[in-house]
């Protein structure tokens, strides 16, 4: 299928690894002039369509910065993918113990990014009639102990989306998310993340944590998603052939979700 993306522009928060990379990348693959924008952003190969910018995307100027970099260099926007978020997870801590910084940074992160994105990115995505496509999570919908803040920051950006969707909805502006739950990411494989905190609770190597995790986590399907499953639905929502799609969240979860309802 010709997704009749060449020649498009394409701006991606959070670009630097795991999904952001994945979906530059893809786009790229896709004839797709893209700037993603990173604390610590990878080299990407010469005359491969892309560019980075060094930018800290959580802070109040940060996604202006990252807007105007792209409009200077691509002319335009037509499609605004915001993936920036943490792995928001807060071992061994109890409510009253997350101090109001940590919900801050949460927030920061995983919520005021994606606002002020979409805000500094607006005016060409409609002037082009793009489409915005958010890079969300499962646990914006699933309250865990273990993750509250990312979860109600993730929620926050979720019904900010939706809100966006509708009010533009009339002016050619798409707007959709993707909800993930686990991806056979580097947060899952790599030391450090989250996978390699859960091999250390488990007594068992990093490499097995991404094996087990579809049990621990009651996955129906028996395994977990990989990047290149959110990468093919981004370019189809970056795309012109679903042109009535807005305002949806597409769970890409593996039943997970579905069967605790």
């Amino acid at each position: 299928m010709d997704l009749h993306l060449t020649r498009k522009t394409a701006v991606v928060t959070g670009g630097s690894r795991g999904i952001g990379l994945a979906i530059t990348r893809g786009l790229a693959a896709e004839g797709v002039r893209v700037v993603f924008g990173a604390r610590t952003p990878p080299a990407e190969p010469k005359n491969s369509g892309v560019l980075a910018l060094e930018v800290d995307l959580s802070t109040p100027e940060g996604p202006k910065q990252l807007a105007d970099y792209a409009l200077e260099q691509l002319g335009g926007i037509d499609v605004l993918v915001n993936n920036l978020g943490g792995d928001g997870s807060i071992p061994d801590r109890l409510f009253p113990e997350i101090d109001d910084k940590f919900w801050y940074d949460s927030l920061k992160v995983s919520f005021l990014s994606t606002m002020r994105m979409t805000r500094a990115a607006l005016p060409s995505l409609l002037e082009r009639q793009g489409c915005i496509i958010h890079i969300s999570s499962v646990a914006a919908r699933v309250p865990d102990p273990a993750h509250m803040p990312y979860s109600a920051a993730k929620a926050a950006a979720l019904n900010f989306t939706a809100a966006v969707a509708r009010q533009y909805a009339g002016h050619g502006l798409r707007v959709n998310t993707i909800a993930p739950g686990v991806v056979n990411t580097s947060l899952w494989t790599s030391p450090g993340g989250a996978g390699d905190r859960l091999a250390k609770d488990l007594g068992i190597p990093l490499d097995e944590v991404i094996k087990v995790m579809p049990k621990l986590a009651g996955i129906p399907t028996g395994r977990v998603t990989e990047q290149e499953e959110v990468v093919a639905l981004a370019l189809l929502l970056a795309s012109d052939r679903v042109p009535n799609v807005t305002g949806a969240e597409f769970v890409v979860d593996g039943a997970m979700t579905s069967a605790r309802a």
